[in-house]
């Protein structure tokens, strides 16, 4: 793409940016929340670009400025200091360039959402549980590092410790953005601690990062959910015996995409307060709905798409964790790392970057950028 290609959709883009500033200030807008949530979002985005534009627009004048003084001034410290801006400038407008093609990439508008996370023991017995249990604790030492919140909501444990399932909310700064390339079949290939024979055992675990949902998003008739209230049967001392503080939400919802109607089950028994609980289960309720509705557009992504590398899709096996050779492979991209233990020590992050440039690369080609 040649400085004129890039400047004119750069352009396009500034009067789009002038149109959503003046309608955030609107009144007429800001009474409609579920427009004015979008088109804060789309400012936000359209903002970083303007200021990407700015800079770019910047070297480009810089190296023309240069050049013209290298063809029009015989003052030889105007020509050095020229020369020494145009080499300078000259070497920064490609990463400007590549930092706005990928500022140009439409933005899914799931990035910037919370996420409801579940791992699921998968095959492997006891082994999937601990396994399980081990992925919980990478992705929350990951959460932690990145300052986010991440609260658990329901959790069923294994009988020898880890997870049959383990589910949980996650809130921060574009966090379904990061965490959206975890959803898959994780496998594991180690000697359990269950097994006497030393035999290597491969086991595996099933994540499903969901991007929780706007209550605006998703039309849920309240008074037709039934509610449910029992003991948590997690930590909590006394008041597991006392006080029914765990929550159950039974809904019948119909699927506009089958036209099937199916119950939907949600346990919350995240908190000892009970309004506190109904409240996390009806986000996840929001969340479940959400995520189904909007199955036919994921499955659209991933037809249009060769690789798998963040199509939603929960049954495609994404990554291996290998304890005799010490190493994390992701199978969508090729990527290895042999630092397993810092991996599974919450340092995803890398990884991630990897994903994160192969999905930037394919949206390129489809936006043609």
């Amino acid at each position: 793409m040649d400085n004129n290609n890039i400047l004119q959709k750069l352009d396009g883009l500034e009067s789009r940016y002038e149109e959503v500033s003046t309608l955030i200030t609107d009144p007429n807008v800001i009474s409609d929340q579920q427009r004015f949530v979008k088109l804060t979002k789309e400012y936000k985005d359209l903002e970083d670009i303007m200021k990407i534009r700015r800079r770019y627009i910047d070297c480009l004048e810089a190296i023309a400025e240069a050049k013209d003084i290298l063809v029009n001034e015989s003052d030889p410290d105007m020509k050095e200091m020229a020369r020494e801006q145009l080499a300078e400038n000259e070497a920064l407008q490609p990463s400007l360039e590549e930092e706005v093609k990928i500022a140009l990439i439409p933005k899914d508008p799931e990035d910037s959402k919370n996420v409801q996370m579940e791992i699921r023991a998968g095959t492997g017995g006891d082994e999937a549980c601990l396994f399980a249990g081990d992925l919980f604790q990478m992705y929350k030492r990951f959460c932690e590092a990145k300052g986010w919140q991440l609260s658990v909501t329901d959790v069923s444990e294994g009988a020898v410790g880890g997870f049959k399932e383990i589910d949980f909310a996650v809130s921060g700064d574009d966090v379904y953005g990061v965490l959206k390339y975890e959803s898959g079949v994780h496998r594991v290939q180690r000697v359990p601690v269950t097994e006497s024979n030393g035999r290597m055992q491969t086991s595996a675990a099933t994540v499903a990062v969901l991007p929780e949902a706007d209550p605006f998003e998703v039309s849920i008739n309240e008074g037709e959910i039934k509610w449910d209230t029992f003991r948590s049967s997690g930590a909590g001392g006394q008041n597991v015996n006392k006080v029914e503080s765990g929550v159950r939400a039974r809904y019948m919802w119909k699927n506009p995409n089958t036209g099937e109607t199916e119950e939907i089950l949600i346990e919350c028994t995240e908190t000892r307060d009970q309004p506190k609980n109904k409240e996390r289960a009806l986000a996840r309720l929001r969340t479940y709905i959400y995520d189904r509705e909007h199955q036919k557009y994921v499955d659209d992504i991933a037809n249009r798409r060769k690789s798998l590398v963040s199509t939603g899709d929960r049954s495609a096996k994404i990554r291996t964790y290998n304890f005799p050779q010490g190493r994390v492979t992701d199978h969508r991209i090729g990527y290895t790392t042999h630092d397993l233990s810092g991996f599974l020590g919450g340092d995803i992050q890398p990884m991630i970057d990897a994903l994160t440039v192969a999905e930037n690369a394919e949206r390129m080609k489809e936006a043609e950028l």
